[in-house]
């Protein structure tokens, strides 16, 4: 079976690699020459733990093709995935316009029957728009060509989104009522996870659409109610963690995303909630648990400034800051949308200067924030500071030295904004420590 992917970002990117694992043909289109010639080189645009052994190892076999052909992809292809970007608009909607490209560009270019899958995160009906783009291109050179159309939204968590695709929890697909060969195609593509008893949904595209947002909204109210808890426990000294863990163990609520800090960040969660909140909206009612998740992960990130500013007696003006972690999550160079990108913002409102580290995003985040003094490991970033901030927890800032640090620092001051020290160990060190929701 020959599959094309259009988009060569995070998800088309994963995706067109790890079908490609299964020993699918498959050629992943894009229309920026420069990032194909380098994915030809396997250089990867992202950083993703394995993601560059497998695309190189793909390539070489000639399984894995890259090009700027959309045309010739399209046409070589039985099952097309649209996997371009689905950014916010200023209201909260999602911009459709990458979207509504590839299908008229799949319109103009479809000469026999096809597949094409929504793979991008879409609002509940673009798998229909998709459909009426495709035949209006059709029409318009009078082309008479049957295709199917199938949603099949990404599970994928940066930082391990091989894994999830290849052992996935679940796999959705959606399809128009009656389509029963677009599912045997599917169904054959999906045949190695079949074999690993992956559970499978299997249902209509309205369905599968909304079940992308209904997921990723529940988990970031999930976040944002163990941040209310946090916020509980330091005014009437509770622990978060100990709370959190007398949660998870109920099997009913599970321990996963009960981590208090200082609010999720990435390319799901801010954009989905957004999405969800407006579409209900859209459709008279009010989606408002959404809604009170996303005002809630707002003021994390106030009160998370709020604690660096105390831990700097109250004022931070002519103060130096050293910040680790400007990743939005370890494991990922993705800064988008990071907890790390607002606090530092306030920071510098208040007339801060900041110095700061990250293993992997240091290149992204150099773009979004020209005023930080970029440094080349953590201790440097500590030189000279005020205070120690963690913001993302990437494994090699568990195991600090604290020695070497408290040397290099004005003050030995740390503000642990994800909670990885504990405040006994710091004060025996001689550290004043400040963390969320451990007071």
């Amino acid at each position: 079976m020959n599959v094309t992917v259009i988009g060569t970002g995070y998800v088309g990117l994963v995706t067109g690699a790890c079908f490609s694992e299964f020993g699918v043909q498959v050629i992943c289109v894009d229309r920026l020459a420069e990032k194909i010639a380098a994915l030809k080189r396997a250089e990867m645009p992202i950083y993703e733990p394995g993601l560059e052994d497998l695309v190189r190892r793909n390539a070489s076999a000639g399984r894995l093709e890259f090009t700027t052909d959309a045309r010739e992809a399209i046409r070589s292809a039985l099952v097309i995935f649209i996997a371009v970007g689905t950014p916010p608009a200023n209201d909260g909607s999602t911009d459709l316009r990458h979207v509504e490209a590839v299908a008229r560009e799949i319109g103009q270019n479809m000469d026999g029957y096809k597949v094409v899958v929504t793979k991008s995160t879409v609002p509940v009906g673009t798998s229909h728009k998709v459909r009426l783009w495709i035949e209006e291109e059709l029409k318009a050179s009078d082309k008479k060509v049957n295709f199917s159309v199938v949603s099949n939204p990404e599970f994928l968590r940066e930082g391990a989104a091989i894994g999830d695709f290849m052992r996935p929890d679940r796999v959705v697909m959606g399809s128009e009522d009656g389509d029963d060969q677009a599912m045997a195609i599917m169904k054959d593509l999906y045949r190695p996870l079949f074999l690993n008893e992956t559970p499978f949904v299997l249902t209509n595209l309205v369905t599968s659409e909304l079940s992308k947002y209904a997921a990723n909204a529940f988990l970031a109210t999930k976040i944002s109610f163990i941040n209310e808890i946090s916020l509980l426990c330091d005014k009437v000294g509770g622990d978060v963690q100990g709370i959190a863990r007398a949660m998870g163990l109920d099997n009913r609520i599970g321990k996963k995303f009960l981590h208090a800090g200082p609010g999720y960040g990435g390319s799901c969660f801010p954009k989905d909630t957004l999405s969800a909140a407006h579409f209900a909206r859209e459709q008279g009612t009010r989606f408002e648990i959404v809604e009170a998740a996303i005002n809630v992960n707002q003021r994390q990130r106030s009160y998370a400034l709020d604690k660096i500013v105390e831990a700097c007696d109250g004022d931070v003006q002519g103060k130096s800051v050293a910040v680790l972690g400007l990743s939005f999550k370890p494991e990922t160079d993705d800064v988008r949308e990071s907890p790390a990108l607002d606090i530092i913002a306030g920071l510098q409102e208040r007339g801060a200067r900041i110095q700061a580290f990250d293993p992997q995003a240091m290149s992204q985040a150099s773009r979004l924030l020209p005023d930080v003094d970029l440094c080349k490991d953590a201790y440097e970033a500590c030189t000279g500071a005020d205070v120690l901030v963690i913001i993302t927890e990437w494994n090699q800032f568990r195991m600090l030295d604290f020695n070497r640090i408290k040397s290099l620092l004005n003050e030995p001051r740390l503000v642990d904004l994800r909670n990885i020290y504990e405040k006994a160990a710091m004060v025996s060190q001689g550290f004043v420590y400040w963390s969320i929701g451990r007071a």
